[in-house]
């Protein structure tokens, strides 16, 4: 018989993760309860954290939104402050799973989950997210980009949660968009990935592209180099090809049950030009 926690405020479930060490902690468990299922995990005990309030909804801090990790993704398509100031990461929600997964999954399990075809992932690497870790001993704050160590790994320490993430609402960019590649229209794990922002100056010239790739390489692509490229340039077709050439060559992709290396790589190159000959 495996024990199970449900703590209710982060005093009981520091006592509970000060006698249960070794105990995991999820707050939906559509990847967590998955995997135990598969025989891939075998935890002495559970911690669930769907009754920590503090840690949940949404709320504003000056330009800034800050999200609970224990809020369900329903929950959050369902704010209308998510959706209004924050579409790309609404976009990228609205494809994860099913109505079922959305209702139970949160965007700290998407988060801690870690995985490189995590659909919230790429466009909370693009603006810039922010996660704040919670332990018994201190709160620390640092960017989704460094918090995701790789494949399945984050840098949450022992005793220490995710408690919440805070984002800068993007400002002046004109296009938001999130394109995501499977193998059918819905209940589709990643292929290949793009969130893309891009601010366009007076005369139709990029002033800034932010540009991240899911499920194309071990964690989230970035490359500085498209960004850079896109720089200053007008959206041409030599530019938009020379753009999409630079992508396939920074992805890291790998062969798997879903598609190639190489089929990834193209599908890379191809979501930017999607993105970009979209500009109106």
């Amino acid at each position: 018989m495996r024990k199970v926690y449900l703590p209710r405020t982060p005093e009981e479930l520091w006592k509970v993760l000060d006698g249960e060490p070794e105990a995991a902690v999820y707050a939906g468990g559509t990847d967590l309860l998955v995997r135990m299922r598969a025989g891939q995990l075998d935890p002495p005990a559970l911690v669930c954290l769907e009754r920590m309030e503090i840690w949940r909804g949404v709320r504003e801090e000056s330009a800034a939104l800050w999200l609970g990790a224990c809020t369900s993704l329903s929950e959050l398509l369902r704010d209308e402050r998510v959706g209004r100031r924050l579409p790309l990461l609404a976009a990228a929600i609205a494809v994860v799973g099913s109505p079922q997964i959305r209702n139970m999954g949160t965007l700290g399990g998407n988060l801690c989950t870690a995985s490189p075809a995590g659909d919230s992932l790429p466009p909370l690497y693009v603006m810039k997210a922010e996660v704040e870790l919670c332990s018994s001993r201190e709160t620390r704050r640092m960017p989704v980009r460094e918090f995701i160590a790789g494949p399945g790994c984050t840098r949450l320490r022992k005793g220490e949660v995710l408690a919440g993430v805070r984002i800068d609402v993007p400002q002046g960019f004109q296009m938001h968009r999130f394109e995501k590649i499977g193998q059918r229209k819905a209940l589709a794990c990643a292929i290949a990935s793009l969130a893309g922002l891009l601010k366009l100056s007076d005369d139709g010239a990029v002033a800034e592209a932010r540009l991240a790739w899911g499920s194309v390489g071990p964690t989230v692509v970035v490359s500085a180099q498209v960004e850079e490229f896109l720089r200053c340039r007008k959206i041409s077709q030599s530019t938009v090809e020379e753009a999409a050439a630079l992508a396939e060559r920074a992805v890291m992709p790998i062969d798997d049950v879903r598609g190639s290396a190489a089929y990834r790589r193209e599908v890379a190159g191809n979501l930017l030009r999607k993105f970009l000959y979209g500009i109106p």
